[in-house]
């Protein structure tokens, strides 16, 4: 019992190390890195202002009515952003049949650069919207801007950590689904998404029910490159893991086999 105990500990211990995972960043020490704090059932507040596709300044919390993605991107992101919105984009016309944007949920677009206008948003719009096999409601896909004092109080109310790198940024990839009411339930990272999984969430997030993402297991594996802006495998950290398990598991072997009882034979002379 004693080496189950220690053994038991000792796995405890590997796991807390290797789960702790830091992105470094390019700048300097009081730069926030680029990545994600998951605020899973924060409730958006009312003061963060948003400029809709007629240039309106809209409250952001008024425009929750039914379950809702949030997808935070810059319109003339030349790395990520266009997988991000690919994807997304291939998941609504996937569930369009069974869950209708417009109806059943909404997407909401915001850009964090508060360099790009209105004219900018609705032509990275038309574009998606020309691209889709299978026409959507228009309404049901809102593209956004806002400056820059409330598009730090969006990011950091949904944890959403990027920086300013020359004239582009870098950035997480990822869409977050919100309920009705604004509370935030669930977050799906990378430039890849499930429309199953997806519609689980929308359904989910329909009756308030929040879930901690799975795909957090793959920030571990992965890290993100800012010089080719995309997620790469951490071979380094995986190969450490796994050698780190095989050592336990040999160790394992070792302290649970049972051990030959000598057998002393006495000799006649």
């Amino acid at each position: 019992m004693k080496k189950l105990t220690f053994l038991f500990l000792a796995i405890c211990f590997v796991m807390s190390a290797t789960a702790q995972t830091t992105i470094p960043t390019t700048g300097g020490p009081d730069e926030k890195a680029v990545g994600l704090d998951e605020h899973l059932n924060t409730v958006i507040s009312k003061g963060i202002s948003v400029i809709n596709e007629k240039e309106d300044t809209v409250d952001f919390a008024s425009l929750f009515n039914k379950p809702t993605i949030l997808n935070l991107v810059y319109y003339r992101c030349p790395g990520i952003c266009s997988p991000v919105m690919n994807s997304l984009s291939e998941a609504i016309q996937k569930m369009n049949k069974t869950m209708v944007i417009g109806k059943d949920y909404q997407v909401l677009t915001v850009s964090f650069n508060h360099n790009e206008n209105t004219e900018v948003a609705l032509k990275k719009k038309k574009n998606y919207l020309s691209l889709m096999k299978n026409p959507i409601d228009a309404e049901g896909w809102k593209f956004f801007t806002a400056d820059s004092l409330n598009i730090q109080k969006l990011t950091k109310a949904v944890g959403f950590n990027f920086i300013k790198q020359g004239e582009d940024f870098l950035h997480p990839g990822v869409i977050i689904v919100f309920s009705p009411e604004g509370k935030l339930t669930r977050y799906f990272y990378g430039t890849n998404y499930s429309p199953f999984e997806v519609k689980l969430a929308l359904i989910e997030a329909s009756k308030g029910m929040s879930r901690p993402t799975i795909n957090t297991v793959l920030e571990f594996c992965y890290s993100y490159d800012p010089e080719g802006r995309q997620y790469v495998l951490n071979v380094t950290k995986i190969s450490g893991t796994l050698i780190l398990f095989f050592g336990l598991l040999f160790f394992l072997v070792l302290m649970l086999k049972p051990k030959k009882k000598q057998v002393i034979t006495n000799k006649e002379e």
